[in-house]
């Protein structure tokens, strides 16, 4: 006699798939900028990226560690320190370097 072995997929709940979604915003306007440099529009797309990280350091500072899983990396403090001081640094040389378009 052999027995049925009934293997079942774990639903997702729609608390798990917001967990994702503010990775999935910076993972965009990341793409976005990556796209536009790709188009030789390079001082856009850092502008771009510089705001994604500034962006994540806001989303890092006010939302809950259950809903960063992917933007958590080490303690809020830092996260945010990290994620802001990188993209101030981002858009700094992106507004001061001449040439190139920025519209």
């Amino acid at each position: 006699m052999s027995s049925a072995v009934e293997t079942r997929k774990p639903r997702r709940s729609p608390g798990v798939v917001l967990e994702y979604l503010p990775f999935a915003v910076v993972l965009a306007l990341v793409a976005f900028g990556l796209l536009r440099i790709a188009m030789y529009h390079w001082r856009e797309g850092a502008v771009l990226i510089g705001g994604a990280l500034l962006v994540a350091a806001v989303l890092r500072a006010a939302l809950a560690h259950r809903n960063l899983t992917l933007l958590a990396i080490r303690t809020r403090t830092v996260d945010v320190i990290s994620y802001a001081g990188l993209g101030l640094l981002i858009l700094f040389v992106a507004l001061t370097i001449t040439g190139g378009p920025l519209r």
